[in-house]
């Protein structure tokens, strides 16, 4: 029970005094507004202060990890070295604390037990292990990501009687280890910076691993002059920090590993290497963590230079981490790592192959060896981004628990609420870009967003706010399908809860990259807070929906392309449009290796054209997919869908025969349509010398080319042949008049627009034939006998409701028809080979199809 002399009453209740915590105060102070924060150590720090271990850096360069609010403190304070130590970080953390006065609303050693939502009071009750209870409006968990450790879970630990070190909470006073025998158990981040100082003072060193991780040299040193030289920029520079992945200014990644010649590669890999930085989220190439086959390049790289520093190859073996895609861990930055296991006075034992059993009254007990030892070093790891927040009983709503709530994983919105618990923040939660990026650019982006949330609040006289759970929910999903079309979950990582038994296996942080994440947040608040409901005297209100529709990796391609602030297509002539398509289409990921590529030409309606022949490396002969290239019929070439062509031929098993049309304003309607004909004719014709099955024939087009494709179907079946198998139809084109919602809706922002197919059309077709059959098919007074189909569309494709209307059609003339349309998908999704991994499923769905009428055929 609460009393009136314990009772007190504040605008803001703050758990933790670390940089989060610290910025918190400055901020509410400064709006006026009063707040409180709880720490359970004796200063402020957070991390800084528990994690004293030998060797503990941070790996983000000390110029960057500093704050940016207050640009005469950017320079005053001068920091010693590239990667500042962990003495350095704290002796900041506390010069802020000084500089502007925050230890006065700073309770230290006091540790929160538990905050509960009163819905009455429109207030959180907060309980601290002195027993006291304090009342605030809102209530934010500044407690960090890496704070909560990790359960040790080996029996025994009890019975040793000799000294045990946990590297989490290091003793202040330094431990010195001259003389003794040291068994350190984990090789994470705090393992690799601790185990070279440790060994150089033991008389001998153990090492315990479970995985090995990739670990780089950090080449640190004094601060560089051109990185120095960043201070008479500094807040220009800060701002270029903001619009990154990670938070820190440099080359942002536009290429893949698998378009660069193999010594631009290695080139590029070595200068990564010299530079001792992390590469973070794969900001070399952007196919790092997408695809396997290039993150392998990078992960074969590093563990080359691994084995060259280790003499002794069984140790290197072990040593060589081959498990996991190297960035799916935060690969780890180093001093003499790897050369300290060269030393007579440091061994390493695989516990993989021969795990730990207990811990023994003199040292350790693995399952074929007993271990002496006069200290045992545990660098264990963390609970990571849930467990601080876990630790404290934080109940919402009709007394929901978070714990309970998160049960299954971390259900949030933005990585800074949650649904259910009014009034509550948390300070780079899971969900957001946190342990991802430089954490103390995205705790001043936390920290500034719920500043202006709390503005807006007090300006609207609101007095309670709740995201809605459609906002939550959408939040979650769009997170996890972003994890998803990356490497991340191959890993057993602490990024994916797999550290800790038991813990739900999902993809903790938000890993599109600080960026996009400021764009989603920033998009929230200028839809007057999109997915919150709100309420006070200014009265009840709810913005509910989804920020982000689109699948993740459509989004990113969106944003990429807004960035490059192009001129629209429509405003270009022909000329100048083939350029630009021909540029953006260099640029585009490789498709995979096929069995054989041959170029050719065919005779045409009116001349010959190229085709390009993709062959699977099965032995023949295969059946034959006809495909046509999309454009408008004014862009592209055979050569232009490259990558969807060889995923086609490997996924289908078939011969893909991409041929090439005539392209208006020079040859307009109905030259594509005439040209794709004779293409069926002679594939048809010459099937078997082109390695093909005789009357194993299907078509397949996206865009345009799924007019064409569609086209020559009816053309074929009125003509008696060739007889056709199957039409895919990808994103058609199949109705000039075409006016539906999809055309509306997705008139603009979706990279087709309503604008480029009208622009399309008049250079293709005057008005006076558009309503021909061969330009718009849905339009035919017949379509019965044509061959199955599936057509494929998109969500935000102008062309979506033109496809379903052509399946309707096809399947009230009796015609098989099948028709998905895909959420989250534009126009230029299902193409996309490697940059689009989110529509793989369509193009499985592709494949499975025209295998299917290659079976029907078989059958028949």
């Amino acid at each position: 029970m609460m009393t009136e002399s314990n009772k007190a009453q504040l605008d803001v209740i703050i758990v933790g005094a670390g940089f989060a915590g610290l910025y918190l105060l400055h901020k509410f102070r400064g709006m006026g507004l009063s707040a409180r924060a709880f720490e359970t150590a004796d200063d402020v720090g957070g991390t800084w202060y528990w994690n004293r271990y030998p060797g503990a850096r941070c790996d983000i360069e000390s110029i960057d990890y500093s704050f940016s609010f207050d640009p005469e403190l950017e320079q005053e304070w001068e920091w010693s070295e590239k990667y500042a130590t962990q003495p350095e970080i704290l002796r900041y953390a506390q010069h802020v604390a000084d500089r502007f006065d925050l230890r006065r609303d700073i309770r230290f050693e006091t540790r929160v037990e538990q905050a509960v939502w009163d819905e009455e009071q429109s207030c959180w009750h907060v309980t601290t292990d002195k027993g006291d209870t304090v009342t605030g409006r809102f209530f934010i968990m500044a407690t960090g990501c890496l704070s909560q450790p990790k359960d040790i879970d080996i029996a025994g630990i009890e019975d040793f009687t000799g000294e045990i070190y946990r590297t989490h909470s290091w003793p202040h006073e330094g431990v010195d280890f001259t003389g003794k025998t040291v068994g350190v158990i984990g090789t994470g981040s705090s393992g690799i910076q601790s185990i070279p100082l440790i060994a150089e003072q033991a008389d001998h060193t153990t090492v315990f691993q479970r995985t090995a991780n990739y670990s780089i040299p950090a080449g640190n040193g004094p601060i560089a002059p051109e990185k120095e030289a960043v201070k008479k920029r500094y807040q220009d520079y800060r701002e270029e920090a903001r619009w990154t992945k990670v938070g820190v200014p440099g080359k942002e990644a536009m290429d893949f590993a698998l378009t660069v010649s193999d010594e631009e590669r290695q080139q590029r890999y070595e200068e990564l290497w010299d530079k001792g930085a992390i590469p973070h989220l794969g900001s070399e190439f952007a196919d790092i963590l997408i695809s396997e086959e290039a993150n392998e390049t990078l992960a074969e790289f590093v563990r080359n230079k691994i084995r060259s520093v280790i003499e002794d190859s069984n140790v290197a073996d072990i040593l060589t981490p081959t498990e996991f895609p190297i960035c799916t861990k935060r690969a780890c930055l180093d001093t003499n790592y790897y050369q300290t296991f060269n030393k007579d006075n440091v061994d390493i034992v695989d516990i993989k192959a021969n795990p730990i059993t207990s811990i023994t009254a003199s040292g350790i007990a693995t399952q074929d060896q007993d271990f002496t030892f006069d200290a045992i070093v545990f660098a264990t790891g963390f609970d990571a981004m849930t467990g601080a927040l876990l630790a404290i009983d934080i109940r919402g709503r009709a007394g929901q628990s978070l714990k309970d709530k998160w049960a299954d994983g971390p259900l949030n919105y933005l990585g800074l609420t949650v649904s259910g618990f009014p009034n509550f923040f948390m300070i780079t939660g899971p969900g957001s870009p946190s342990v991802l990026s430089n954490m103390v650019l995205s705790i001043e982006q936390h920290v500034e967003w719920i500043a202006d949330c709390l503005a807006y609040m007090g300006k609207e006289e609101l007095t309670v706010f709740d995201p809605t759970e459609t906002a939550e929910t959408g939040w979650v999903e769009y997170g996890t399908a972003t994890s998803d079309m990356t490497l991340f979950p191959q890993a057993k990582s602490w990024y994916m809860g797999a550290n800790v038994p038991g813990k739900p296996r999902v993809c903790l942080p938000y890993v599109g990259g600080v960026a996009a994440y400021r764009r989603v947040c920033n998009d929230v608040a200028a839809q007057n807070y999109l997915g919150f409901r709100f309420d006070g005297p200014g009265g009840a209100r709810c913005n509910d929906g989804l920020v982000r529709r689109q699948q993740p990796d459509v989004v990113a391609l969106l944003e990429i392309l807004d960035e490059m602030e192009l001129p629209p297509f429509e405003s270009m002539s022909p000329e100048e449009a083939r350029a630009t398509s021909v540029a953006m289409n260099a640029g585009n990921p490789p498709g995979p290796e096929v069995g054989e590529v041959v170029d050719g030409t065919y005779p045409g309606a009116d001349g010959s054209l190229d085709y390009r022949l993709y062959r699977p490396e099965s032995a023949g002969p295969h059946p034959v997919t006809l495909y046509f290239h999309g454009g408008g019929w004014v862009l592209g070439d055979h050569t232009s869908d490259d990558a969807f062509c060889r995923d086609l031929c490997n996924n289908t098993g078939s011969i893909v025969i991409s041929a090439n049309y005539r392209h208006a304003p020079e040859a307009p309607f109905p030259a594509a349509a005439d040209d794709g004909f004779a293409a069926l004719q002679w594939v048809a014709g010459n099937i078997e010398t082109l390695g093909g099955i005789e009357r194993e024939l299907a078509v397949c087009g996206w865009s345009a080319g799924a007019n064409i494709a569609a086209v020559v179907c009816q053309l074929a079946r009125d003509a008696g042949g060739p007889a056709v198998r199957g039409q895919v139809l990808i994103t058609p084109v199949v109705d000039a008049s075409d006016d539906s919602p999809s055309m509306t809706d997705n008139a603009e922002g979706f990279v087709l627009t309503k604008a480029l197919m009208e622009w399309f059309w008049d250079h293709y077709a005057d008005p006076a034939h558009r309503t021909d059959p061969k330009a718009s098919p849905l339009l035919a007074d017949d379509l019965s006998g044509l061959p199955p189909a599936l057509i494929i569309t998109g969500e935000f494709d102008p062309l979506r409701d033109q496809g379903k209307a052509y399946a309707e059609a096809l399947s009230k003339a009796g015609t098989e028809v099948r028709q998905t349309t895909y959420p989250g998908q534009i126009h230029t999704s299902f193409t996309a080979v490697g940059a689009i991994p989110t529509a793989d499923g369509a193009r499985q769905e592709i494949a499975a199809a025209l295998k299917q009428y290659f079976k029907v055929m078989e059958a028949a």
